[in-house]
C-alpha cells in the first residue's frame, strides 16, 4: 500500500491536474491534448516512468471523451488481418479480410490457415437465431406472498412498463421481463432488442426507469439495478443457455481430401480430439466453455473494432462441435453471448472506424453481420487449433511464430 507520504508527495506533483481531474469527475472536461499531457508530464514526475511512446496518437482526446477518464495517452495493439473467408450468411455474404488486433504471434497465421480452409471447402454458413441485451435488478420484497402481488403486477401493466422504457430510449425495444422469486429476494431478467448500439447501457437506463414505476406501484425496493442474473461480464450459465446479446451458429462441411491436405491430418483424428479435450475435458473440468480458445478470436476481433473487451468472457461460452458426415468433417461452434454493436462505444474511435470499414461494418444496420463474422473467425480459429493438435503441430507452430 502507498505510504502517507507518497500520497502527499502525490497531491505536490499533480497539483491543479489532480484538481481539475476530481472536480470534473465524469463531465468530460480537460481532455484537450494540452490537459493530456500535463497529467502525462505529472505522471512521469510521480513514477519515473518514461511516457514517450503513450504520447503518440492521430486522434484529439476530445474524439474519446466518453470512452475514458482522465487520459495520458494510448496503448497500441499490433493490427493484422486473417483471410479472406468466404461468408453465406443471412447479413454478411462473400469474401472478407478479417481485422485482429493482439500481441499473442501464431494467432493470426492460425485464423488465417483456418479460413483458408473454410474457403476451399465453400464457405462458412452463418446465422443469428436471437438477438437481446438483458439488465437483471434485484428486489427487497416483505415474503412470497408480496412477490406474488409485484410479479402479478408486472404482468398486467406491460403498458405502462413499454412506455417508462420509451421515455429513455428511442432505439431499445423491451422484449421480455422474466422473474426468478427466492424467499426475500425477487430477480428480474429484462431483455431489450438494442437495434445496432451494444446496448449495455441502453437498457441499464431503461431498466432502472422501470424499477422506479415498480417501487412505487408495489412497494418492492430496489437494491440494485444489476443483480447478477444478467449476467454482465462473468462466465454465467443462463447467458450460455439463454444468450445474451447475440446468439450465433456458424457452421462448415469440410471435404476429407481438403483435410488430409491443408490440416495434415484425417477427419477421425479431429473428431476424436474435439470430443475427448472440448467437449470431455471441459466437462471434466467444470468449464462453461466447450471449445479450444475461442476468447483469442474474439478478443483479437473485439479489441479491433471497438467493442467492450471485457465482454470476452461471455463469448468464451463457446460450444465447438465436430462430426464425421459421409467421410467428410462437419465443424460448428455456437456462441449463445456475443455482444457487439456498431454504434456508439469505442466504434466512433478513429482506428477502430477503419478495422469497421475493412468488413464493411461501420454504422447502422451492421451489427448482425458484424456478429456472424465474429462466429466465421472462431471458427476458423477452432477448426486450424483442432488440425494442429489432431496432427501433433501446435507446439511447432508456437515455436517457429510465437516468438
Amino acid at each position: 500500500m502507498p505510504s502517507k507520504e507518497f500520497n502527499y508527495t502525490l497531491t505536490d506533483i499533480l497539483g491543479q491536474v489532480i484538481s481539475m481531474d476530481v472536480q470534473n469527475g465524469l463531465k468530460n472536461r480537460g481532455m484537450t491534448r494540452a490537459d493530456a499531457d500535463e497529467r502525462r508530464k505529472a505522471v512521469e514526475e510521480l513514477t519515473g516512468a518514461e511516457l514517450t511512446a503513450v504520447s503518440v496518437y492521430p486522434f484529439e482526446p476530445e474524439d474519446a471523451k466518453s470512452n475514458i477518464e482522465n487520459m495520458i495517452g494510448v496503448i497500441q495493439i499490433p493490427l493484422g488481418y486473417a483471410g479472406p473467408v468466404l461468408m453465406k450468411g443471412d447479413y454478411a455474404t462473400g469474401p472478407f479480410l478479417i481485422p485482429l488486433a493482439t500481441t499473442e504471434g501464431a494467432l493470426v497465421a492460425s485464423i488465417s490457415r483456418g479460413m483458408s480452409v473454410l474457403t476451399a471447402a465453400g464457405g462458412v454458413r452463418a446465422k443469428v437465431y436471437s438477438d437481446a441485451m438483458t439488465r437483471a435488478p434485484v428486489f427487497r420484497v416483505k415474503g412470497i406472498d408480496h412477490t406474488t402481488e409485484v410479479i402479478t403486477w408486472i404482468a398486467s401493466h406491460t403498458v405502462e412498463i413499454d412506455e417508462e422504457v420509451s421515455k429513455t430510449t428511442s432505439h431499445g425495444k423491451l422484449m421480455e421481463i422474466e422473474t426468478f422469486p427466492n424467499g426475500r429476494s425477487l430477480h428480474l431478467r429484462f431483455s431489450y432488442h438494442t437495434g445496432d448500439a451494444m446496448g449495455m447501457n441502453m437498457a441499464t437506463i431503461a431498466t432502472e426507469a422501470v424499477c422506479r414505476l415498480i417501487e412505487k406501484e408495489t412497494g418492492a425496493e430496489l437494491v440494485s439495478v444489476s443483480g447478477n442474473m444478467c449476467t454482465d461480464k462473468k462466465p454465467a450459465a443462463i447467458n450460455s443457455i439463454r444468450g445474451r446479446g447475440k446468439t450465433v451458429v456458424a457452421e462448415a462441411t469440410i471435404p476429407k481430401d481438403i483435410v488430409e491436405q491443408k490440416l495434415h491430418t484425417d477427419v477421425k483424428s479431429i473428431v476424436e480430439t474435439n470430443t475427448r479435450k472440448n467437449l470431455i475435458g471441459s466437462a471434466m473440468a467444470g468449464s462453461l466453455g466447450f471449445n479450444a480458445h475461442a476468447a483469442n478470436m474474439i478478443a483479437a476481433i473485439y479489441l479491433a473494432t471497438g467493442q467492450d473487451p471485457a465482454q470476452v468472457v461471455e463469448g468464451s461460452s463457446t460450444m465447438t462441435v465436430c462430426e464425421e458426415v459421409d467421410g467428410d468433417l462437419y465443424i460448428s461452434v455456437r456462441m449463445p453471448s456475443v455482444e457487439v454493436g456498431t454504434v456508439g462505444g469505442g466504434t466512433k474511435l478513429p482506428s477502430q472506424s477503419e478495422a469497421l470499414n475493412i468488413i464493411g461494418c461501420k454504422g447502422a444496420g451492421n451489427a448482425l453481420k458484424l456478429s456472424e463474422l465474429v462466429a466465421a473467425t472462431v471458427l476458423a480459429g477452432e477448426l486450424s487449433t483442432l488440425g494442429a493438435q489432431a496432427a501433433g503441430h501446435l507446439g511447432k507452430a508456437h515455436k517457429e511464430l510465437g516468438r
